[in-house]
């Protein structure tokens, strides 16, 4: 902003020129806007030919790497970004991110400290959708990265510049995005990772565009060798990816990640190991990198897409015995919701879940919100004077690393209309109704928290409350789901989610379903396991003989156990 002297010059020139009649308040206003923080953004027609509707952002690194767009985190991220929408920007035009673009963790470019900077820019390049439901939205189309957009094929970006940046002074920095984020490649199969990928036929009508559904398919020892043979199947849920099942490796390892995928896979192909297929899906949506296995108005029908196209698909392909008793499930977090809430929808379909530390199962828990009763998501209820910040995120000794109003925020900043590919945005593209412009109705606001309490009761009514859906339809679920149920979860899961747990379990204990509960204790936060991939797997092969000897379907080419 213009200093002291500054606005005695401007008043100065200001009456001299109403003395010449050339001076009013509204270019006085364009002047003193021009010399606030602002990026001016632009692209030429060699990086993008067409007009782009999309999502623009700018962001301010202190640290030399990896590149700023790259520092930008999803969970208590430090790095500066501000953005903004943009509808058919022109190639050779400049769109302006000045102090009214919202940013994370800073509120706007005004709050940024002076000093030295290195700045970048990207575009978010989103498409048109006229869906089967009457409503045309413009989101980014997945490209097969699982909606990271400073990583999605096609988006533009700039080279870093490095800068000296001061609000109170002002200032005015060019941008232009000439690079291009290059095609996803896919991880070459081998004897014992297959891939594939398909268009669904259901999501394409309801997108009005081509959708895909993909999988990766981990065979068993002597599949080959053994043509005649039919295998049980362990559908492993969560978020998008690439890779091998259970973190199967082959290469000698690297790290401790890799140490552990490359003991499954001497453990997968030892002598004495269960002999099973075991499948990942990918079913990335316009909203999030993964549908969350359901039908929703949102969404559309993934969930008829996944159980009426792809696993027909991969059970006739990969010769997958197509058996209930034969076909089970697990997943942690995002892919326990999904385990638990595809076991309890298809009671008849599959054979068991082993759901770990699963995203709210109970929307009383809604991490920590009482979605139903609270009615600010940001505040601790009944609290008159000193009202405490609700947590988002904690470390396992407890210490909060987010709260529910800084992740509310990074949402709002990442995208508008619900587009940020985030979690609480992911939620209601999956549970919530479709508002009237065609985009998710949130179930909070992300500004003030305030709660939208007929989205919550859509959201509860419609089914995507485990408990309360299990409870409204016990009568008929109950039977067949005896045995099926194993739930894990630490007693202080990162994010809360322990505590959804219990409520389920507390309907369990009332019902004869058998269902098994773990905690793990002290201090154990998100990611908890009891056990290793291989005792797992083991655990749910036992589990499937047992009810291949029910079912009296043990015998013939169908294989469990070792040859």
């Amino acid at each position: 902003m213009p200093g002291a002297s500054g606005h005695r010059m401007t008043k100065l020139l200001c009456r001299l020129g109403l003395i010449l009649g050339v001076c009013s308040w509204p270019a006085l206003l364009d002047a003193q806007r021009s010399a606030g923080p602002r990026f001016e953004i632009s692209f030429p027609a060699t990086a993008h030919r067409e007009a782009i509707t999309g999502r623009v952002f700018v962001a301010l690194a202190k640290k030399g790497t990896p590149e700023p767009l790259q520092q930008i985190g999803s969970w208590g991220g430090q790095t500066p970004f501000f953005s903004i929408d943009v509808e058919q920007l022109q190639p050779g035009h400049a769109t302006v991110v000045d102090s009214s673009a919202l940013g994370y963790p800073l509120h706007n470019l005004k709050e940024v400290p002076a000093g030295d900077y290195s700045v970048q820019a990207m575009v978010n390049v989103y498409s048109k959708f006229a869906r089967s439901d009457g409503h045309t939205i413009w989101a980014h189309m997945d490209q097969w990265e699982g909606q990271h957009f400073n990583r999605s094929p096609g988006n533009i970006y700039s080279e870093v510049q490095q800068v000296y940046l001061d609000a109170a002074k002002g200032y005015d920095v060019k941008l232009e995005l000439t690079k291009t984020i290059p095609p996803v490649e896919a991880p070459p199969d081998s004897a014992w990772v297959k891939r594939v990928k398909f268009q669904s036929r259901l999501l394409t009508k309801f997108w009005g565009r081509p959708m895909y559904l993909g999988a990766t398919v981990l065979l068993p020892k002597g599949y080959d060798e053994h043509p005649s043979d039919a295998y049980p199947a362990i559908y492993v849920q969560g978020h998008f990816g690439l890779g091998a099942p259970f973190g199967f490796s082959e290469k000698p390892p690297g790290s401790p990640r890799e140490q552990a995928g490359y003991e499954f896979f001497q453990r997968w192909n030892s002598d004495d190991f269960p002999r099973m297929i075991a499948v990942t899906f990918q079913h990335p949506t316009p909203y999030f990198d993964d549908s969350y296995a359901v039908n929703s108005a949102n969404n559309g029908p993934y969930g008829d897409a996944l159980i009426g196209e792809l696993i027909p698909y991969l059970e006739q392909r990969f010769r997958i015995i197509p058996a209930p008793y034969a076909r089970v499930l697990t997943g942690g977090s995002t892919g326990g919701w999904e385990s638990l809430a595809l076991q309890l929808y298809h009671p008849e379909f599959f054979g068991g879940t082993w759901t770990f530390y699963p995203d709210p199962i109970d929307f009383r828990r809604y991490q920590m919100v009482n979605i139903y009763e609270d009615d600010n998501a940001f505040r601790a209820p009944g609290y008159e004077f000193m009202v405490p910040e609700r947590p988002m995120m904690r470390t396992a000794e407890g210490q909060v690393a987010q709260t529910m109003r800084q992740m509310s925020q990074l949402e709002a900043a990442l995208g508008s209309k619900g587009r940020s590919a985030q979690q609480f945005e992911a939620w209601e593209a999956v549970y919530g109704p479709v508002g009237e412009d065609g985009y998710p109705r949130p179930v909070w606001d992300k500004l003030t928290g305030k709660i939208d309490r007929e989205v919550a009761l859509y959201m509860r009514d419609h089914g995507y409350d485990l408990t309360y859906y299990a409870k409204t339809n016990w009568a008929k679920l109950g039977l067949q789901l005896r045995g099926k149920l194993h739930l894990y979860c630490g007693d202080m899961d990162n994010f809360y989610l322990n505590l959804a747990v219990y409520m389920f379990e507390d309907f369990m204990k009332t019902t004869d379903s058998g269902a098994t509960f773990e905690y793990g204790r002290p201090m154990k936060g998100h990611g908890w396991h009891p056990m290793s991939n291989a005792e797992l797997v083991q655990v749910m092969a036992e589990q499937i003989r047992r009810n291949s000897v029910t079912t009296g379907d043990a015998g013939g080419n169908h294989k469990t156990a070792p040859h």
